[in-house]
């Protein structure tokens, strides 16, 4: 395995066996702080985080395992560039953190992983999870070239699944059967363990659209108020890059009236560049008409309840889809996008923001030009196992385990209702209700972001 997009750890791995050197002290441990335990004879689970949002990724598979006595589920944090965080969102969960040079002397029943950093010096079956939605990222391109043919889709390519030639997963859950295609052109020899599960975060949407009301309720939007969703992805090609250019618009265009306006970062940006960076370069260019929604907030109750979207090519934007919400792209680097993602079917069906004409002119031209079935038909390809998700990745998962699953359908927990969002005033005066963890925002969910 080798660094891939978005991953990297800073550290020399010449010595990767280093964690495994003798394996009896890790074993003489793990028994030693097994032995007072109250349940003995679990199977062993680790969850491995290597940022937040990967961490936030597998959050709907914890209701999966978490009610079974006869499984302990522990947690890791792993090397990773965008790290920041992930030891804070996992403290919030509650759950056992082992640091990373222990989980490597460790053996597992079950590693989950939505990334690939580090995965090869773990023991025990891994199961492999995407990290986002239609896998629309290229791999940065070797030396700074390649065309888009010659580079490899971000999660499919052999350096994401493989160690020197082995394949490290022992499968690899996808949520769409095009997926498969796509893997078997980045690396074939993974065909065998791809198993084409369902999205949860599709499914978790879907289940709450219906009671679209209730969310915009909660966050305390009025009878015929429209919200408007900013939502950025991480990276140089990101909406990000043009926070300066996006936001003063919506602050001294749209009505104060009429309008409220949310904005939601990718959280890889606040930990490469702090969330003080980010919540200052925000509020200074969003004069206090923009609600600046913190990392670890549970972004889909804001997608559901959203009445515009302002998005880029990540996959917030990419879920939005699925909500009856127009689309504008502020920004979209199609040289970085897979042209066969569902993303770049977005691209060629959403109108573009203009720079030259007014905000509100074009968010009514999006309205009128919205066709709901060809944005139906970019939702389709997000998952191709709708309201299964949670069946078939609970059926994978005790397989792997080794264990007959309970004698019951799942039942994943709703999206929660978010706190309010703010009216003004709040954190430096600027339109921001009080600082969450992390300090960028309101308390808007109570879930994962």
């Amino acid at each position: 395995m080798t660094l891939v997009h978005g991953e990297a750890d800073g550290i020399d791995h010449g010595g990767r066996d280093e964690g495994r050197r003798d394996p009896g002290e890790g074993t003489a441990r793990q028994h030693e702080g097994r032995s007072w335990a109250t349940l003995t004879g679990c199977k062993e689970v680790l969850v491995v985080v290597h940022s937040m949002v990967y961490g936030q990724r597998l959050h709907d598979i914890y209701p999966l395992l978490g009610a079974d006595l006869r499984i302990h589920v522990q947690f890791t944090v792993a090397p990773h560039a965008f790290n920041g965080g992930a030891a804070a969102h996992v403290r919030r969960l509650g759950g056992t953190v082992l640091p990373w040079a222990e989980a490597v002397r460790r053996e597992f029943d079950l590693v989950l992983a939505a990334g690939s950093q580090g995965l090869d010096r773990l023991r025990g079956p891994l199961v492999r999870l995407p990290h986002g939605a239609g896998h629309i990222k290229l791999s940065p391109p070797t030396g700074g070239h390649g065309t888009a043919s010659e580079r490899s889709v971000a999660g499919f390519g052999a350096e994401y699944v493989t160690w020197n030639g082995r394949l490290v997963p022992a499968a690899y859950a996808l949520a769409h059967r095009d997926d498969l295609a796509e893997l078997e052109r980045g690396c074939p020899q993974a065909l065998p363990i791809a198993e084409v599960v369902g999205d949860g975060c599709y499914d978790r949407i879907a289940a709450a659209l219906p009671a679209r009301e209730r969310y915009r309720a909660a966050l305390g939007l009025r009878p015929g108020e429209k919200l408007v969703l900013v939502c950025s992805t991480w990276g140089s090609g990101s909406l990000f890059t043009r926070l300066d250019a996006v936001l003063p618009r919506l602050a001294a265009e749209l009505p104060r009236h009429g309008y409220r306006t949310a904005l939601l970062v990718h959280p890889n940006v606040a930990a490469a560049h702090s969330p003080w960076a980010v919540r200052s370069w925000a509020t200074a260019t969003a004069r206090g008409a923009v609600t600046v929604l913190s990392p670890e907030e549970d972004w889909r109750p804001l997608l559901v309840a959203a009445d515009f979207i302002i998005g880029d090519h990540g996959s917030v934007t990419l879920y939005g889809t699925m909500t009856g919400a127009p689309i504008l792209l502020a920004e979209f680097p199609h040289r970085d996008v897979n042209p066969r993602s569902p993303g770049a079917l977005l691209a060629r069906t959403a109108p573009a923001l203009s720079p030259a004409h007014p905000l509100t002119g074009q968010l009514a031209y999006a309205a009128e030009q919205y066709r709901a079935a060809e944005y139906a038909a970019i939702a389709a390809r997000i998952s191709s196992e709708p309201g299964r998700f949670d069946r078939r990745m609970r059926r994978l998962l005790y397989r792997v385990l080794g264990l007959g699953e309970p004698a019951h359908t799942p039942e994943p927990p709703a999206l929660p209702l978010p706190a309010p969002l703010s009216l003004g005033g709040g954190v430096d005066g600027v339109g921001i209700e009080g600082a969450g963890v992390g300090g960028v925002g309101a308390p808007v969910g109570r879930g994962e972001r």
